[in-house]
């Protein structure tokens, strides 16, 4: 089994916590590809950085999905996954709705918890465009800056977990969701810390991703992700224009 892991992101230190969150819950036997996007910011945080991170992981999807038994697209607002799952065939998992859903299966309600402030209203659009409204029984984000995208976790790891804490006294929270790429393989380190179940999205997806892939369930003809009429393009990476086309 091939799994493709896709960061939307720029920073290949990203990429390295992420292979090695999935790495720790892969089965054996699977082979993870990781992929960094060629272009765009060191990590996501706003609609507009959503947009171009969803562009770039779409464009790399094009040239390894034939290759591939399923795909993750790793960064936590999930830039793109309607429109994968919309133009391939292959299983694509998001890291927040994979990271959302088991919390689900984990306790009633979850909470959300990550680095910077500036993520909040785009993961709270990510929870509704999910319907998972009523399972969230908040996000909760740090606030001032950080030195380096790279060492964040490392950097506010005790905060994070006093984040969780509040999460939990104040929101009700049942489970904890660690959520942004940065912070993959953050949980492994703090879950003794926190006193409900806490979820790294990369290792979930990565799980969901090897699950879907094994159940060979069909692309579907219809439905709200019934793959486009073919249509022409200009300017587009070859890949992604065939794709488009419907040559590939």
């Amino acid at each position: 089994m091939n799994i493709l892991l896709i960061n939307p992101n720029t920073s290949v230190e990203v990429t390295e916590k992420l292979s090695n969150a999935a790495l720790r819950v892969k089965s054996d036997g699977t082979n993870l590809i990781c992929e960094t996007a060629r272009y765009g910011v060191p990590y996501i945080s706003t609609r507009s950085e959503a947009l171009i991170g969803g562009t770039a992981m779409m464009e790399i999807l094009a040239e390894k999905h034939d290759e591939i038994d399923a795909a993750i697209v790793a960064a936590f607002g999930d830039p793109g996954l309607g429109a994968a799952r919309e133009l391939f065939d292959v299983p694509v998992v998001g890291l927040a709705e994979a990271g959302m859903l088991t919390a689900c299966m984990l306790g009633g309600r979850f909470s959300i918890v990550s680095f910077s402030e500036t993520l909040r209203p785009w993961y709270l659009e990510c929870v509704a465009w999910h319907r998972l409204e009523a399972r969230c029984a908040s996000v909760r984000t740090l606030t001032g800056g950080f030195q380096s995208i790279g060492n964040v976790q490392e950097e506010k790891e005790d905060l994070l977990v006093a984040l969780a804490q509040a999460a939990i006294t104040e929101d009700d929270a049942d489970v904890i969701v660690l959520a942004g790429a940065p912070l993959a393989g953050l949980a492994q380190k703090v879950r003794g810390r926190i006193p409900v179940p806490v979820v790294d999205c990369a290792e979930a997806a990565m799980a969901q991703a090897e699950t879907l892939a094994r159940l060979n369930v069909r692309a579907p003809i219809e439905g709200s992700f019934r793959r486009p009429v073919a249509k022409p393009t200009v300017g587009m990476t070859s890949a992604l224009a065939e794709r488009i086309a419907g040559a590939r």
